[in-house]
């Protein structure tokens, strides 16, 4: 076995193991483009045609397969109960300020924590607000 055989082989066991260790397609691309290599290696073909096959086919497969990959990877995200809290009115029962981190909104007859959108705004108890986001159990607001 040559010095080169030895390297692709090295290299695709890296590439596949760095696969397998992490959680998102990252370089099944390069572990495809060994893979070639070695078949290139094995046929007598030079180092730069060797090269040359890692590279074209690391390329073509993430070309091809990476549109394949996103679509069954993609995340979709869950819209929950409260998302529906997002562009209506609420009522501010407690000062907000979020310098000393205070504030409470009703909307809906429930009582959430709440931000304002600036973070020098100081938005007085009895205003009216509208809800632009939701951050963890906080509702980002701002005043009319």
């Amino acid at each position: 076995m040559d010095n080169l055989l030895i390297m692709w082989i090295a290299l695709a066991i890296v590439f596949a193991v760095i696969e397998a260790l992490t959680l998102q397609v990252v370089t099944i691309w390069f572990a495809v483009g060994s893979l070639g290599a070695i078949i290139a290696n094995v046929v007598n073909a030079s180092p730069l045609v060797q090269l040359i096959v890692f590279v074209a086919l690391s390329i073509l497969t993430l070309v091809i397969a990476r549109p394949y990959l996103k679509k069954f990877t993609k995340t979709k995200v869950q819209p929950t109960n409260a998302d529906v809290c997002i562009g209506k009115q609420a009522i501010v029962t407690e000062e907000i300020n979020n310098a000393l981190s205070t504030g409470q909104v009703k909307i809906r007859g429930v009582i959430w924590t709440a931000r304002s959108v600036e973070d020098n705004t100081v938005i007085p108890e009895g205003t009216t607000v509208t809800v632009k986001a939701i951050e963890g159990v906080k509702l980002i607001v701002s005043a009319e």
